[in-house]
């Protein structure tokens, strides 16, 4: 009955249209060939010559002779690829059909191209909607700079982005749609395709004015995929700078307005050397960082809208010595919390401009019991009360019921808030920050006596001693602990956790 009750209390908050068509492709895709994909990949086109100035290049994912790393894992394959690989989970495979690994300009890259094509009636994780997006703009940047010019190789594109066509992913939304849709864009320049554009205009238009906040932070509320967000956005006008088809368009002055706040808001999120906090679903080596992004959008000519910290939730107090990232917001975009954690009144700390505290991080996206520990309250730096989570977070992307900011009071030098999260137990956390000079005031309370933990977890390289000489808890009941922080995806470093016990009220300086 429990499970029942999360189920409904998680599908509340989904859209009608959600829904809708979650139910409609089952049903149509019990009752015909994955949109009759055999047909499509017969399909004629006539490609288009795309000039492009120099993107991002991502990182190096394929080591040569079938070997390919993705999120730290490492698969050679002997004879031939298995492009359904699924032995280190589905967004390995996801990885391995997104065909970033074009951007290293590898001789082998034609071979994996034609090998992939070979394949295609077999492929399966590979051809539904997301992974097409990613590819085919990764597929177009390559051969556009490289002026390549493969019948072959350009029929089934076309083909894959028709399927992409009938299956945007309106039963997910959020940073999957927005992916499709900047993927149509570059489809419809490439072909010269007006069903492909005017679609994408129309979503893009739609998607972006959806998700993109008011202070410039994208509604999901992870850095990272800000990060990965604006990356496609600033691919997305280096084509449409670069090529005059539909021209007249006042489609890039849109693009263009949205960058610069995405901009401003990746400058602020962003810590001096360059680095993001790891909150909610973010973690290092997946997206572009803030550096390489805020060059590229130099290179295009961007300027940076610099909004303060607003309606995303974040806020960022910069002293002399050190740098400090709240979350005073509520848990995200309502219908799609997929990349949420349960970390309402979390903070991350650098001192110095090395990190002392820190979000725990993210090393996996499958759905186990590290996935679920990840996203618990008992992760962050925040307040646990009575063994529970302050948001439902379960399997691997779920929410049911979550904690709402309820009251918010900002000062110059302070900040203080409460959430509704234990509201079943009729309790209430308000966390008030003091930020002085030389140190940081936190003080938790709640609205009855209750069993609370306050967690404070530690960089890898700080030690016991320095906590203690830097933590004032007055006569609090602590202890530490170990914990594993994951900077990476399926990487895990033995750190330090301070754990402070309290009923109603606990008060902790932090002395800098």
């Amino acid at each position: 009955m429990n499970k029942y009750i999360m189920l409904f209390n998680t599908i509340k908050f989904l859209k009608p249209i959600q829904i809708n068509y979650r139910v409609y492709y089952l049903i149509r895709n019990r009752y015909r060939n994955f949109i009759n994909k055999k047909l499509l990949l017969l399909k004629s086109s006539n490609s288009n010559s795309l000039e492009f100035i120099e993107s991002i290049n991502i990182i190096d994912c394929y080591l040569g002779n079938r070997e390919f790393k993705f999120l730290n894992l490492s698969k050679e394959f002997k004879k031939n690829i298995d492009w359904n690989y699924i032995e280190y989970g589905k967004l390995w495979t996801y990885n391995l059909t997104y065909f970033d690994f074009l951007s290293q300009n590898h001789k082998d890259s034609l071979c994996l191209i034609d090998d992939f094509i070979d394949n295609i009636d077999n492929i399966k994780d590979g051809l539904e909607p997301f992974p097409i997006s990613l590819r085919g703009i990764n597929w177009i940047k390559y051969i556009s700079y490289n002026n390549i010019i493969n019948q072959k190789i350009n029929d089934s594109l076309y083909a894959q982005y028709y399927i992409l066509l009938d299956n945007l992913e309106y039963h997910l939304f959020g940073n999957h749609l927005l992916e499709n849709v900047f993927s149509l864009l570059f489809g419809a320049y490439y072909f010269k395709d007006d069903v492909l554009y005017e679609k994408s205009k129309e979503m893009l238009t739609q998607q972006l004015e959806e998700q993109i906040l008011e202070d410039g932070g994208h509604f999901e509320l992870s850095p990272m995929y800000h990060q990965i967000m604006l990356f496609r956005l600033l691919d997305c006008i280096n084509l449409l700078q670069n090529n005059s088809w539909k021209k007249k368009s006042n489609l890039l002055d849109f693009l263009v307005d949205k960058a610069e706040l995405m901009l401003g808001w990746l400058e602020n999120i962003s810590y001096k050397d360059g680095t993001i906090p790891l909150v909610n679903d973010s973690t290092n080596n997946i997206a572009p960082t803030s550096l390489q992004l805020l060059d590229y959008a130099n290179r295009l000519n961007i300027q940076i809208n610099n909004l303060p910290l607003s309606k995303s939730g974040y806020r960022k107090i910069s002293k002399n010595k050190y740098e400090c990232i709240v979350d005073i917001g509520h848990i995200g975009a309502e219908y799609i919390p997929g990349h949420a954690h349960a970390d309402t009144f979390n903070f991350e700390l650098q001192i110095d401009g090395k990190y002392f505290i820190v979000d725990t991080g993210l090393s996996t996206y499958e759905t186990n019991d590290r996935r679920i520990l990840e996203r618990t309250t008992s992760s962050h730096n925040t307040v646990e009360v009575n063994g529970k989570s302050q948001s439902e977070v379960w399997g691997g992307f779920r929410v049911a019921n979550r904690a709402n900011i309820i009251a918010l009071n900002e000062g110059n030098n302070t900040i203080e808030a409460t959430h509704d999260g234990y509201k079943k137990d009729n309790i209430y956390h308000t966390r008030k920050w003091s930020f002085e000079e030389n140190k940081i005031i936190i003080e938790d309370s709640l609205s009855q006596s209750a069993n609370g933990i306050a967690r404070f977890h530690f960089s890898p390289n700080i030690h016991q001693d320095e906590i203690l000489n830097r933590f004032n808890m007055g006569e609090s009941d602590f202890e530490f602990k170990n914990y594993e922080y994951s900077p990476q995806f399926n990487m895990k470093i033995n750190a330090l956790v301070l754990q402070i016990k309290f009923q109603d009220f606990v008060k902790i300086e932090i002395k800098l």
